[in-house]
């Protein structure tokens, strides 16, 4: 079978790498229906060497779509995600409107992409820098238990979105930019990822915290994070601590993180390899490295985690969750 596949967002960063996941990852797209703001109507994206008209959220929803993935931010996905799911249609969406909504599950299809069901018709795509994050803390949770964990983040300028990219390219000429951030973002390292809240952390920290736990399905895992803004143009990077609550052998972490879908273990510090943005860009895969013992702590481990943020940190997570949604007949 093949699916009417609205992508809300179609312009922006990750509407433009879901468009590409799509084809990359040959999806079986019958009609591709892309939806924008009101500037872009009339105008055509390429999908598959075809120049196809963006149209309206109501053009879109007349159309009948089986799946429509929403990249355009949380306001919009409010408005219109029950518009699309009232009329048969499964919304994957992602921002953080439903996140943690109760009766939304937040999935990374290799962790707990099983769980879907029939009755899920909105789907919330976790925020990037917990996608990868869980990725690794998955199976090294179901093998030893994790009692807490301390991530700080890397986070590059495509994750604020266009206008961030933008100033670093022209801070990077020497030009006068229009400002994404408080602050200049070349030659600088911003640790002020989203808008802080009352209690100090920023929502990003914040986001990390919660959609971890619930994605681990662990209420009681401490857990907690700085996330910090740097001047690379894609993928994230984090350092991450992790107390387990019992022993392990490194050679059995490297084994176990080898042996999961969707993570490559990039990890011989003697010849220089460990992983990088430069590595990661444009790659579906999430990259552990400099794994090794914390000799502070009983039972912890350090490591460092990398992944393309507008693909397995959205679009292609998202993709994903629709190819699941395939296999397990759910569409339709």
């Amino acid at each position: 079978m093949s699916y009417k596949v609205v992508i809300v967002g179609a312009t922006g960063l990750v509407g433009a790498t879901m468009l590409k996941v799509l084809q990359e990852r040959k999806f079986p797209v019958e009609q591709l229906i892309p939806v924008a703001s009101a500037r872009s109507i009339g105008k055509y994206v390429e999908f598959n060497s075809e120049e196809v008209e963006i149209v309206t959220v109501k053009s879109a929803l007349a159309m009948k779509p089986d799946i429509a993935l929403f990249s355009a931010g949380a306001s919009t996905a409010v408005e219109y995600a029950q518009q699309f799911a009232e009329a048969g249609c499964v919304v994957i969406d992602n921002s953080s409107a439903f996140r943690m909504d109760e009766d939304i599950k937040l999935i990374v299809p290799e962790i707990n992409g099983d769980s879907l069901e029939k009755s899920d018709n909105i789907i919330s795509n976790p925020n990037c820098s917990t996608i990868q994050l869980v990725m690794i803390l998955a199976p090294l949770h179901a093998q030893y238990g994790i009692r807490r964990v301390v991530v700080s983040t890397y986070q590059s300028v495509s994750g604020t979105g266009a206008k961030a990219v933008l100033q670093l390219k022209y801070e990077r000429h020497d030009l006068e930019a229009e400002m994404a951030y408080p602050h200049p973002i070349d030659k600088n390292c911003l640790p002020h990822c989203d808008d802080f809240t009352e209690n100090g952390y920023t929502k990003e920290e914040i986001k990390l915290v919660n959609e971890t736990r619930k994605i681990l399905d662990d209420s009681n895992l401490r857990i907690t994070a700085t996330a910090v803004r740097v001047p690379v143009d894609s993928a994230h990077s984090e350092s991450v601590n992790i107390e387990f609550s019992k022993p392990f052998e490194l050679e059995e972490v490297r084994s176990i993180l080898s042996g999961t879908d969707g993570i490559i273990v990039s990890d011989d510090v003697g010849a220089n390899v460990y992983p990088m943005p430069l590595d990661a860009e444009g790659k579906d895969e999430v990259f552990v490295g400099r794994i090794r013992r914390d000799e502070s702590n009983e039972n912890s481990l350090n490591c460092w985690i990398v992944a393309d943020n507008l693909r397995k940190g959205a679009a292609t997570n998202a993709v994903q969750i629709a190819e699941k949604l395939v296999e397990k007949r759910l569409l339709g």
